[in-house]
Formats: C-alpha cells, structure tokens, sequence
C-alpha cells in the first residue's frame, strides 16, 4: 500500500486555498482562451466557406487553427507559469510538510513568490532546472526497471515493458519533489540542490515508485471520470458555435479536465509524494555509486553536475578552494 496520509494530504492542501484559487483561474482561463479560440477560428472559417461551398470543412479548420495557436502560446508561456504558479504552491507545501507556519490569504502568494526568487532568480533558471530534472527522470525509470528486462524470463519482458511505462507516467510530479527539495534545502546553486536531490530520489527509487504509481492510478482514474462528465458541458458549448463541430467536444472535454486535473489534483499528488520523500531522505547522504550511475547514464543529470560546478568557480560544488 501507499505510505502517504490522505487525511493529512488533504489538510495541506485547504491550507494553500489561495494557491489552489489561483490554479483554478488559472487554468480555467486557459480553457476559456481554447474555447474562445476554437470558436473564432470556426467563425472565421465558416464565413470564408461559405465562399466556397463548403463552410462545415473550413470551420472545422479554423476551429483547429484557433486551438493550435492557443496551445502554441502556452508552450511558450510554460516557463512563466511554473515559476508563477507552481514553484510559489510547492514552496508553501513544503513549508507546511515540514510543520512550517505559512501566512493565510493574498499574502501566502507574496511569501511563496519570496521564496522562489530567493532560490531561483529568474523564470528561466528555474525552467532550465526543471528541464533537466525531467530529462534525468526519464533515466532513472531506466535504471530502477532495467533489472527486470534483462533477466531471461519468458513473458517477463512484456511485463517489464509494462511496468516501465507505467512507471514513467507515475513520475509526472517528481520534479516537482525535487523542485521543492531544493527550497527546502536552501541551496546556494539550484542546480546542486537538484543533484542532491535527484541522487537520493535514485537511491530509494523502489519506494518513492511505488507510491507514485499508486497516485497515478488515483489521478488518472479521477481525471477519466471528471473528462467523461466533461462531455456534455463540452458538446453544449460547441453546439452553439458555427459548423460540423461535434468532434471538438472530445478535444474540449479534454481540456477541461486537464483544468481540474492541473488545479486540483496535481497539488494532492505533490503533497503526498513530498510527504513520502522527506521522511524517507531523514539523515540519508547521497550516494556516490549513484551519483555514479547517473552521470555515466544521462547527460542531463553531467550538464546539472557541469553547471554546478561552474557556479563555483569551477570546483565541484561543496568543496573549498
């Protein structure tokens, strides 16, 4: 079973109300601009074929232009939004982890801000870190199932492949864990503190997996059920918009619930996983046969030790001159 307390979870998470509201305006506005968007690029679309006979076609190619260029601007926002959004609400989940007092109201925001600018100067440090976090996870689901694909088991292969992919899924929120590692920490350099923290998320890799696979299995399953409740609410609002728009209600309920999913569940499967892994980390180093084995497996996790290093003037982070 998990090792995480929902109780407690849930707890954490009513006391970061004022970032959990500005997730869901967030996001919400996020879904707004897809449907506005899809909308006038169906509009559009329907006008110009009428001139050809054919608006249901064009206005269905307006409204899919219309939803590119909405989620074209988000890839460029995504750094922006992490260091506004996401960084502040795991900065005051860790604070509340670690039995911390953290203020109430518009003021947690501005204490959340605070402490990710202290930590990490600019939106695009920050982005940079988690870039590479990211990339070094994608090892680390490797290195933790790669035993199992390499025993000579009939059938076992298979299973192992499954797994893996499961467990890729499960790793969704961990660089968030190792974002709020490095808050509290304190680090000097956040791309050490990331090391650190990504080393010793390896070296107890079978229990922080198995419980991230059980919350993967809760949010997904929740994300389905609120996407199939979705449906209606999605075809209502493209059945008032111009043309053979039917099918954009699949594409619009998925949005909506990856809105829900964004601002309501992620912060729970974060809080539980920081739980887990700070109780789990108590008194441990990092290994260096670890240390080893990531470096000789990914060069993002070389990149994170190169760029540490040079923010030390060229020596290995912790070391004196």
């Amino acid at each position: 079973m998990w090792d995480f307390d929902i109780g407690r979870t849930l707890g954490i998470m009513a006391r970061t109300w004022p970032f959990i509201a500005l997730r869901l305006i967030v996001y919400f506005a996020i879904t707004l601009a897809y449907i506005l968007a899809t909308g006038t690029g169906a509009g559009v679309g329907y006008g110009l074929g009428r001139i050809w006979d054919d608006p249901g076609m064009f206005a269905l190619f307006g409204g899919f232009i219309g939803f590119g260029l909405v989620s074209a601007v988000l890839y460029w926002l995504r750094e922006y939004i992490l260091y506004l959004v996401k960084a502040g609400h795991v900065a005051v989940i860790v604070h509340l982890v670690e039995g911390r007092e953290v203020p109430e109201g518009r003021g947690q925001i501005d204490y959340a801000t605070s402490l990710v600018r202290a930590r990490f100067a600019e939106a695009s440090v920050l982005f940079v870190v988690d870039q590479l976090i990211k990339g070094v996870l994608r090892v680390v689901t490797g290195l933790i199932g790669g035993i199992a694909n390499a025993l000579p088991i009939p059938g076992l292969q298979a299973a192992a492949g499954f797994a893996n992919s499961v467990i890729r899924i499960s790793l969704t929120y961990v660089d968030e864990i190792i974002l709020g590692y490095n808050i509290r920490e304190g680090s000097d350099d956040p791309f050490d503190g990331a090391r650190r923290g990504l080393v010793l998320y390896a070296q107890n890799g079978g229990r922080m997996v198995k419980n991230a696979v059980w919350l993967a299995l809760f949010m997904w399953l929740i994300a389905l059920v609120i996407f199939l409740l979705m449906l209606g609410p999605a075809a209502a609002v493209l059945y008032l918009m111009p043309g053979a728009l039917a099918g954009w209600s699949f594409a619009l309920a998925i949005v909506f619930a990856w809105a829900i999913k964004a601002a309501l569940l992620e912060p729970f499967a974060i809080a539980a996983l920081m739980q887990v892994y700070f109780r789990t980390i108590e008194g441990q180093s990092p290994d260096p046969d670890w240390d080893r084995k990531l470096s000789d497996a990914s060069r993002h996790f070389r990149e994170l030790k190169d760029r540490a290093a040079s923010a030390f003037g060229g020596r290995p982070a912790g070391q004196t001159p």
